[in-house]
């Protein structure tokens, strides 16, 4: 039995369900409510103590981390491979899987609270407001930065450049093949990244990569695929669920631009 602890617009559930649907593995569905701080409720946080999500339990193993849980996946059902069999392909693999980590996911979290999450805090006390930062195992020094007037304009540019970085990197992998790792179906490394195009669509944020032409038929083409509308059922988008969101878009197109 496998069950995902997840949330339905998390970009970090959203890779793992994409592997799961790719592979066609069965599994419970068990959402965890963000408005209703589900993910920092002591039962879950004695599951994941880092107060995030996803978490898969498998035959009562524990099992944490976005990229990790991906990459348990393909270990323990391991047809269709999404992972090379190689280990110069597996680095490769992995080499995309840091990158993303590293640039592309922090990169996408500015512009989603700023346009998203944000009035769920702007309105509490300084004392509520450093509470609910301080509630946070992971992200409290992220929220303390955000305040509850939002993040910058300088974190913004940070953050689109990140994203822009991200989009070159990969346009010059894709060009001349389908995925990142030249196979017949989407990687891994695919299923990472590709929810954070799709956040950053949801923002208003596509200009992002309007020079990667390979980027945009790579994107085109996993949206096309089964697994795409698996994993994106409605309510699934920032845009689906928080009516907010069409008023609070901002994206400065002189900061997108530079």
């Amino acid at each position: 039995m496998l069950t995902l602890y997840n949330n339905a617009y998390s970009t970090c559930s959203q890779k793992v369900r994409l592997v799961l649907a790719e592979k066609g593995i069965a599994w419970e569905d068990r959402q965890i409510i963000f408005k209703n701080n589900e993910h920092i409720a002591p039962e879950y946080l004695r599951l994941n103590p880092n107060g995030v999500v996803p978490t898969l339990v498998h035959d009562g193993h524990v099992i944490l981390d976005s990229s990790v849980i991906m990459e348990y996946l393909d270990e323990v059902f391991p047809e269709p491979p999404l992972v090379p069999r190689d280990a110069p392909g597996r680095a490769q693999m992995r080499k995309w899987l840091r990158y993303f980590e590293e640039v592309a996911t922090p990169s996408v979290r500015p512009p989603s609270f700023n346009q998203a999450f944000l009035p769920r805090f702007e309105q509490l006390s300084d004392a509520d407001f450093d509470a609910a930062a301080q509630a946070r195992p992971l992200r409290k020094h992220f929220y303390k930065r955000m305040g509850k007037g939002g993040f910058s304009d300088a974190d913004l540019t940070v953050a689109y450049d990140g994203f822009r970085q991200t989009a070159e990197r990969m346009d010059a992998a894709l060009e001349g093949q389908a995925w990142l790792l030249a196979g017949d179906r989407p990687s891994v490394a695919d299923c990472c990244v590709a929810p954070l195009y799709d956040r950053m669509d949801d923002l208003g944020l596509a200009d992002l990569w309007r020079g990667a032409p390979h980027v945009a038929a790579w994107l085109a083409r996993f949206r096309a695929r089964p697994s795409w509308s698996a994993t994106f059922y409605p309510g699934a988008r920032l845009s689906d669920t928080l009516d907010a969101l069409g008023a609070r878009r901002r994206a400065p197109a002189d900061l997108v631009a530079c």
